[in-house]
C-alpha cells in the first residue's frame, strides 16, 4: 500500500503542477549598425521647469511650466529615413505616463509630462514618439523637438524639490 501511494503520487506531481498557457507573446525587431550620432548637449542636458507655485494646479491633470527642449541628431547614414524617440525612468504610481520625482525630491502630487513639439499630443513613458523624417544629407543636423511640463497628479500639490529624470533611446523607423 505505501509503495502503491509513493508511486502514485510520483506519476501525479508533474500533473498536478504544470501551468496551461493563456497565451503567447513574440517579440521582433532588429538591431542595427547604422545610427545617427546624438549631439553631446542633447544627450545630456538639464530642463529648467522653474519654480512653480503649487497654486498653479487647480485639480489633478492641471499642468504648468510648459518648457521646450531639443534632441539633436547628425552624421546619419542615408539607410535612416524617420526615427522617433522612446523616454523611461521611474514611472510615477499614480499616472504611469508621467515620470516620477526623484526619490529625493520633497513635493508631491506632481509628475512630468513629455509632449509632442505641439505641447499637447502627450508622449507617454515606455512609448515611442511620433516619427520624425530624418534628413542623411552631409552635415544635416535633425532637431527632434519636445516640451515636458509638471502635471498634477492630485487635487493638491505639496511645495518642494520637484525633480526627474530620464533615460531616451532613439527609434529608427
Amino acid at each position: 500500500m505505501k509503495k502503491t501511494l509513493i508511486a502514485l503520487s510520483l506519476v501525479l506531481s508533474p500533473v498536478m503542477f504544470a501551468q496551461a498557457a493563456d497565451g503567447t507573446i513574440n517579440f521582433s525587431g532588429n538591431i542595427t549598425d547604422a545610427a545617427c550620432t546624438v549631439d553631446a548637449d542633447s544627450a545630456s542636458q538639464t530642463v529648467n521647469l522653474g519654480t512653480v507655485s503649487a497654486k498653479a494646479f487647480s485639480a489633478a491633470g492641471s499642468t504648468a511650466a510648459p518648457t521646450k527642449f531639443n534632441i539633436t541628431l547628425s552624421s546619419c547614414p542615408a539607410t535612416v529615413t524617420s526615427a522617433s524617440v522612446k523616454f523611461d525612468g521611474l514611472v510615477n504610481t499614480t499616472n504611469t505616463d508621467l515620470l516620477a520625482l526623484n526619490t529625493d525630491s520633497t513635493a508631491a502630487g506632481v509628475g512630468i509630462a513629455i509632449y509632442e513639439a505641439d505641447s499637447s499630443t502627450p508622449v507617454p513613458l515606455l512609448t515611442a514618439s511620433s516619427s520624425q523624417v530624418i534628413d542623411s544629407t552631409d552635415g544635416a543636423t535633425n532637431t527632434l523637438s519636445f516640451v515636458a511640463k509638471y502635471m498634477a497628479t492630485a487635487a493638491t500639490v505639496t511645495a518642494g524639490t520637484a525633480n526627474a529624470s530620464t533615460d531616451f533611446t532613439i527609434v529608427y523607423n
